[in-house]
């Protein structure tokens, strides 16, 4: 059994904010290290086909008129879970993207989690339909 999640991010960041950690995870540097001096695996490198979850893997940093924008999807091993809550943290502290910025969801599961900045911080909330929601779309 695999224990990999779906992570997809998308939201915008400025202009002025220091992305040297998010390029490190975009692959977009060439250290070998995360800047912080871990010797991880970056998390957002991933591309191609998806391996565990479907669909397919992207992750890359557009300047805009906004500043720049996030796009990202991904495959996560519940050990990378510490490392990704850092990188996620570092999201909040700098994007001016408000509410969801993406979604975390296990890989058996049909809803995921949506992540949302508030206040510079960001929370997991769990998702629940609301009753007839999927007539909504599809009428």
């Amino acid at each position: 059994m695999a224990d990999f999640y779906e992570l997809q991010l998308a939201l915008d960041l400025p202009d002025s904010a220091e992305l040297g950690l998010l390029r490190w995870h975009l692959g977009e540097t060439p250290e070998d290290k995360e800047p912080d001096g871990d010797e991880e695996d970056s998390l957002l490198t991933g591309t191609g086909p998806a391996q565990r979850i479907g669909g397919a893997l992207i992750g890359m940093l557009q300047r805009g008129p906004r500043g720049c924008s996030l796009l990202a999807r991904q495959e996560v091993h519940p050990d990378d879970f510490g490392r990704l809550r850092h990188l996620l943290k570092w999201i909040a502290a700098r994007t001016t993207t408000v509410g969801a910025i993406g979604y975390v969801r296990f890989y058996e599961d049909h809803i995921p989690d949506v992540l949302v900045v508030e206040s510079g911080t960001v929370r997991q909330v769990p998702l629940e339909l609301a009753p007839r929601a999927e007539e909504l779309l599809l009428d």
